[in-house]
């Protein structure tokens, strides 16, 4: 029996991240509807390379689910690159894979594959208009920009008729996508080549144009992390169809609870409205219940989708302080009470703001009422001092062992046939399977016991990928039927029906681009646009543009110019922007977007204020002595 599908349903995607094809295998069995994860090479989180072989492994295990595998070949590619990226792109698509995440538009010059192409979030998708293009190129999905609001995906959505991919769940880029410079300028690891060095978590000193100091060391460009939890049904309204989970670096306990706490999410909804639906096949149970507060973090925002907020950012450390427990009461020789009404438990691991206001962690080896024995008393805590949870014990032990099974519901019919009896099992997705046998038929001697019987030999589906929502059946009679017929039965039907699923899968086309080609909505590219090879050259010159200058990796001579574009604002986020002070005249005069400074060290950024769109460029130069570092390397294929 074919797959049944319901065209009138728009489906969503759960998007779950994997550092490895076992992360990937644990995500899918959590509730992804589709995994991203990074390849032998061109990743832009180069620290997470992962085989063909893995990969393979990966997508044989979603695929039995109807789930999906992208591929993470986002980076920017040097001329003597390319053959390599494409020859990667026919082996990922030998392998199964579904589709590829790109920023190059280098490779859409090439000939490759027929593999269903998604626009990384690196490309910067932030307007209509460059939504549009990207719609019209051949891209299946493009990976709106963090900093949209609601009002803004749903005009792009509108204009388009691509998937709208947008992030809900994780930590987050301070700089636009793609816009990042930082990290190449300084040390000559480019973010745009799977590098960064995170510069933007660093602490730093803020002057204003007068050299007063209006913070000292703080981590000013290290945002929260994004939570879009009670955002969803609005993201949903507003078009978005594909939910992704950051976190290629992250550890598994985080990715099970992460995906597990947005399937349960996205379920209650696919519950409420019938009009849509899920877009892979299975349902998830969980030893645990998940709680996303309880893996890394650095506390929650939801960013800009319902607006420009004061509160985004982490600006006391970048690291994982956890939950609030209370205040030490007393510190002892080698205990610490804190008055709390949390539940502790012992192995659990806490911290505090020391005097230098640098976060101190600290195990509990034992928790006796409010007083907790750490593995070593720290020097400077005292009393009033917040302590914070950031390892739950109890429920991390949890996500170490086993915490999820996914199964896909099937009815079944039994009935009998002239000369013995007949299965059928249907899936929930429409896909069918039939088993007979001959047998001679006998009639029960207690018919109530051999029905039970063979509902109850009939359910026995194990180790599957099956479970039983209703059992038919279908005959005249309660008939004596051997347990080892049922289980024959039941074993030849459910291999058929994973045979026919595996025949039934098909994958993602890629979208033919419009002709005549569409146009680029602007005539001229900056290094911003980054391109950083010919045959990118070559994709926008055919789509109009005039003017292409190069990346900032090939750029060695480039003045001082915007190292980090950004939507977050610290003049906002300090009460000194003008769109806030409208009208309010101070000592000083009328508030002004006037340049502030970032401090670090020796390094001194000049932070300029562009208002009309609402962003801040941290202003910068190239380090001369980095230069040398910015060649590419040989590209080394992991077997």
């Amino acid at each position: 029996m074919q797959k049944i599908h319901i065209k009138s349903r728009r489906h969503l995607e759960l998007l779950a991240p994997a550092k490895n094809a076992d992360f990937g295998i644990e995500a899918i069995n959590h509730g992804a509807d589709a995994v991203y994860i990074g390849g032998p090479a061109f990743g832009a989180r180069a620290k997470v390379p992962n085989t063909l072989e893995d990969i393979t492994r990966l997508v044989k295990h979603a695929h039995r689910y109807h789930a999906e595998i992208f591929v993470a070949l986002n980076t920017i590619f040097h001329d003597n690159e390319l053959e390599a990226a494409r020859k990667l792109v026919f082996q990922l698509y030998d392998i199964g894979v579904d589709a590829l995440i790109v920023q190059d538009m280098g490779l859409l010059e090439m000939d490759l594959p027929p593999i269903q192409l998604h626009a990384s979030t690196q490309t910067d998708i932030r307007t209509v208009e460059k939504a549009v293009f990207l719609d019209q190129t051949g891209f299946s999905q493009i990976v709106l920009a963090r900093e949209l609001d609601l009002h803004t995906i749903q005009k792009i959505s509108a204009a388009t008729t691509c998937n709208l991919e947008y992030f809900i769940h994780g930590a987050l880029c301070v700089a636009f996508s793609g816009q990042c410079y930082i990290s190449h300028a300084h040390t000559g690891r480019s973010a745009n080549r799977g590098e960064c060095s995170q510069e933007c978590r660093l602490p730093f000193t803020l002057e204003d144009q007068k050299g007063r100091i209006i913070g000292k060391d703080k981590h000013f460009l290290s945002m929260k992390d994004n939570d879009q939890s009670l955002n969803l049904r609005a993201l949903i309204d507003a078009g978005v169809s594909s939910f992704k989970i950051e976190g290629r670096y992250k550890d598994l306990p985080y990715v099970k609870n992460a995906t597990a706490h947005y399937r349960q999410l996205l379920d209650g909804i696919l519950h409420d409205r019938p009009e849509l639906a899920k877009s892979s096949h299975g349902d998830c149970t969980y030893t645990f219940n998940p709680q996303p507060e309880k893996t890394f973090n650095r506390s929650a925002t939801d960013y800009f989708a319902n607006g420009r907020k004061a509160d985004i950012g982490a600006f006391d450390t970048p690291k994982f302080s956890g939950e609030l427990l209370g205040k030490v009461s007393k510190v002892g020789k080698d205990f610490i009470e804190v008055e709390t009404s949390t539940e502790l438990h012992n192995g659990d691991g806490i911290c505090f703001f020391d005097v230098h206001k640098e976060l101190v962690g600290l195990r509990v080896n034992t928790v006796d009422g409010k007083k907790l024995y750490p593995n070593e008393m720290p020097a400077d805590i005292r009393n009033n001092t917040a302590v914070y949870r950031n390892r739950d014990h109890a429920f991390m032990r949890l996500l170490e062992k086993d915490s999820a099974q996914r199964k896909i519901a099937v009815e079944m019919i039994f009935a009998e046939t002239i000369n013995g009896f007949v299965l059928s099992v249907t899936d929930s997705a429409g896909f069918s399977a039939t088993a007979t046998c001959t047998a001679e038929k006998q009639t029960a001697q207690i018919p109530e016991k051999a029905i039970s019987s063979l509902r109850e030999n009939l359910s026995k589906l194990g180790s599957t990928d099956f479970t039983v929502a209703e059992i038919h059946l279908q005959t005249s009679q309660a008939w004596f039927v051997p347990a080892s017929m049922i289980n024959g039965l039941r074993r030849d039907a459910i291999e058929q029906l994973q045979q026919t699923r595996d025949l039934g899968y098909q994958r993602p086309l890629r979208r033919t681009a419009t002709e005549p080609p569409a146009i680029f909505p602007e005539d001229t590219l900056s290094y911003l646009a980054n391109v950083y090879n010919q045959k990118a050259r070559q994709f926008y010159e055919k789509h109009g543009v005039k003017l292409i200058a190069a990346a900032y990796e090939a750029n060695k001579d480039l003045a001082e110019v915007p190292l980090m574009i950004t939507k977050h604002c610290l003049r906002f986020s300090h009460g000194l922007c003008p769109k806030q002070a409208k009208g309010v005249i101070g000592v000083q005069g009328t508030v002004t977007a006037e340049p502030m400074t970032l401090i670090n060290g020796n390094d001194r950024f000049t932070l300029k204020f562009d208002c009309k769109p609402c962003e801040m460029h941290v202003m910068g130069k190239i380090r001369k002595p980095v230069l040398q570092m910015t060649q590419p390397q040989p590209v080394k294929f992991l077997k």
